[in-house]
């Protein structure tokens, strides 16, 4: 199969392509969901080194679940692959939570990941610097808040997806992520920061 319809190949076929011995289609499978996975695990962890080191161990994982026939082809493979990365962040940032060691890199931005309108130089170094900032804000909400926060703005999963994840109800995932842009919005008003988090959450 040519690499142009490789790309436009469905998740459940490039599954089965790599479950039949064609290691090329996880890859297709990694480029399509990388920066969502990775975002979600750096979110939490608030790291690059280890985020990119659970990273990596989440598609240790996937890799051996899948060959022992443990992915569900009816489930959808981004929101199966976020309940990992989340699941291992989690038990990452509990295990250093009580003496959390901060290396920040001024060099990435989480939200070099979303891709962002052109504009005036001077435009792009105020998003940047307000994003940094976000960034900081959003590590400030209430753990749950921030992780549907993070689920739903940056791994762009539906609620529906995001309370199976979480295993809440989808009115209660509607509910956290309601009072994260509310929260996010207060602590952005203090600094006097736009968020752009305007979008409604009845998505």
């Amino acid at each position: 199969m040519e690499k142009a319809l490789i790309k436009k190949t469905q998740d459940k076929d490039l599954i089965k392509g790599f479950i039949a011995g064609n290691d090329h289609y996880f890859d297709v499978l990694i480029q399509r969901y990388k920066a969502k996975v990775f975002t979600t695990i750096y979110l939490i962890v608030k790291d690059r080194c280890i985020a990119e080191d659970l990273f990596q161990d989440v598609m240790i994982k996937v890799v051996r679940m899948i060959r022992a026939g443990k992915y569900n082809e009816e489930g959808k493979f981004l929101p199966w692959v976020v309940r990992i990365a989340r699941n291992l962040a989690i038990d990452h940032f509990r295990k250093v939570q009580r003496n959390p060691i901060q290396r920040e890199n001024e060099d990435y931005d989480i939200f070099n990941t979303v891709q962002q309108a052109e504009g005036s130089s001077e435009e792009k170094i105020i998003r940047e610097e307000n994003a940094r900032y976000i960034r900081g804000l959003i590590q400030k909400l209430p753990d749950k808040q921030r992780e549907v926060l993070i689920m739903r703005s940056y791994a762009d999963l539906s609620f529906k997806e995001i309370a199976a994840i979480t295993d809440v109800s989808i009115n209660t995932a509607l509910g956290r992520m309601r009072y994260a842009l509310l929260n996010l919005k207060k602590l952005a008003q203090e600094q006097e920061i736009p968020t752009g988090y305007e979008e409604t959450v009845h998505r």
